[in-house]
Parts: structure tokens; C-alpha cells; sequence
């Protein structure tokens, strides 16, 4: 079996990265894309650094990498980080530009209009690059009185899509591949437009839990050639280990659900979510 984790942040794994992704490849996960993000800009090369690292490594997955500046920290997008995420997104095995998007969650994140400004400025550095997106994206519905009191009636998702359909269409970006919606969470509705601008919808943990019957549905309807599977980790551990540090191996339950919710097999899954992977990212697939 073969299993893809899309989307890890391997460097934040406190300790024991070794074994965290020997426990990986023991359970079956082949390749892994690890999150270029870090704490901020000045971490953005920690992701490369890993893949590089456990490179041709026979006990750890293939390892590739994206980097980029998250919604969190949109006031840092300044010419310098900018001009650092160029140079990452030039080397071969960063593969990706991200994540990137938008996060109205936290009362702490920067104003919307810097976290537009701030992946506006990113897509356009995926141009240049010629590579896929990693989009983040969280509403305020469900956040703190004071993040909703901030952000007022602003729909991170109805920003997102207006500036993706401005910036990142196919007569923006040619042939370039539009790249993934990372632990999507959004409405049918939404994905359908996702969909439409040539997106692939990666499922995590929060695919398993009891409250996410939405998202199931979503899952269910996704073309069988635009869906991936992914950990998050560390974060977002699928049940039965919900609540616990998340990693790569586990990537094995949220493929048992996606696979149960199509009626196919676990094998199945995992064989069609890769080369979806591999079909995104033909490099990984040499």
C-alpha cells in the first residue's frame, strides 16, 4: 500500500522526527509533503532542509516540500521574506507555494486587508515560480466574540475565491496546476467552485469526527480525481488517537473513512489519492 500524506508539518515535531517518519513508512506512508511555513518567514527553509535531510533514506518516505507565509503572519510578507520565498521556490524539491490563504479565526491575526494583500503577493510568486498553491482557509463563524467584533461580517471564503478567480484563474496562471485546498472545510457549494478553478480537496483528521457530517458529505461528492488525504501533523489527529500529537502514520484512519464513505477499499483509497498526488506533482512520481 502505498499512502500519500499531502500536507505535515514535519518541523514541528518536537522530538524524534526519525522515528516519527520510520513509524510512517512502516505504516505504509510512501511520500509526504511537509509545510514550508515554520513560525514565520524566517523559518520558511526548515521544510526544505528536512526533505533534503531524510533524502533516499530507506527507513523514512520520500519527503518534498513547500514554502511560503501563513495568514498569521501576513504583516511579515515585507520585500524580504518575499524575496526569500523566490529563492526557496526555485529549488526542485519545493514543489509548492504555501500555505498561504486566509484565517479570520483568531482575534490576534492581522487585518483582512493585509492577509489579502499578503496572498496576492504569493500567488504572484507561485507565477514566476510556475507552481501549485497550498491554500489555507478559516472563517470567524465559529471564533472567539472578540475575533467576530474584529472581522465583522467578513467571509474569508467569499474573499478567498473573489481573489482566486482575480488572480490564480487559468488566463492568470496558463498551465501552471492551481494546487490543493488543504484540510478543506467549507460547503459543497464552496468546493464546487474550488473545483471549477482546477483545485484538488485534501481531507485531515477532522474528516473522522462525530460533528463533521458536513464535511463527509463534501468527501462523498468530490470528483474521485480531485481528492487527497493528509495529517496536518501535528496537529488534528484523526480518532481513534484524537487529542494526541498527530504524524504521518496516522494518515492510514482518515484514508479509512474516505475509502468507507466512496464504498472502495483502504488500498483502493490510497492507491487513487496518490496518483492524484503524483498527477499534481509529477515530479514525485520518479
Amino acid at each position: 500500500m502505498h499512502l500519500t500524506d499531502s500536507h505535515a508539518h514535519l518541523d514541528m515535531v518536537p522530538d524524534g522526527l526519525a522515528e516519527v517518519l520510520a513509524r510512517a513508512e512502516a505504516a505504509g506512508v510512501r511520500t509526504i509533503l511537509a509545510i514550508g511555513i515554520g513560525e514565520g518567514p524566517g523559518e520558511m527553509q526548515r521544510a526544505l532542509e528536512i526533505a533534503q535531510e531524510f533524502r533516499g533514506r530507506p527507513d523514512s518516505p520520500a519527503i518534498y516540500a513547500s514554502a511560503g507565509i501563513h495568514p498569521q503572519e501576513a504583516h511579515r510578507a515585507d520585500a524580504d521574506a518575499l524575496a526569500k520565498l523566490a529563492r526557496l521556490a526555485a529549488k526542485e524539491r519545493v514543489i509548492a507555494i504555501g500555505e498561504i490563504g486566509l484565517d479570520y479565526y483568531h482575534v490576534d491575526n492581522p487585518a483582512a486587508p493585509i492577509q489579502r494583500a499578503a496572498f496576492v503577493a504569493q500567488v504572484q510568486v507561485a507565477v514566476a515560480a510556475a507552481k501549485p498553491i497550498l491554500i489555507h482557509c478559516r472563517t470567524s463563524e465559529l471564533a472567539t466574540p472578540e475575533a467576530k467584533e474584529k472581522f465583522g461580517p467578513a467571509d474569508a471564503w467569499q474573499h478567498l475565491l473573489d481573489l482566486l478567480d482575480a488572480h490564480w484563474s487559468p488566463k492568470n496562471r496558463g498551465a501552471i496546476p492551481a494546487g490543493i485546498l488543504h484540510c478543506f472545510s467549507g460547503t459543497i457549494e464552496q468546493a464546487q467552485r474550488a473545483l471549477d478553478l482546477g483545485f484538488y480537496l485534501s481531507f485531515a483528521g477532522n474528516l473522522t469526527y462525530p460533528r463533521s457530517a458536513g464535511l463527509r458529505e463534501v468527501a462523498a461528492f468530490a470528483p474521485a480525481n480531485r481528492i487527497l488525504i493528509e495529517t496536518d501533523a501535528p496537529f488534528l489527529a484523526p480518532i481513534p488517537h484524537r487529542g494526541q500529537q498527530n504524524e504521518p502514520a496516522l494518515v492510514v484512519h482518515t484514508a479509512a473513512v474516505l475509502a468507507k464513505l466512496r464504498g472502495i477499499s483502504l488500498e483502493e483509497i490510497a492507491a487513487l489519492t496518490t496518483a492524484n498526488f503524483n498527477r499534481l506533482f509529477p515530479t514525485t512520481s520518479n
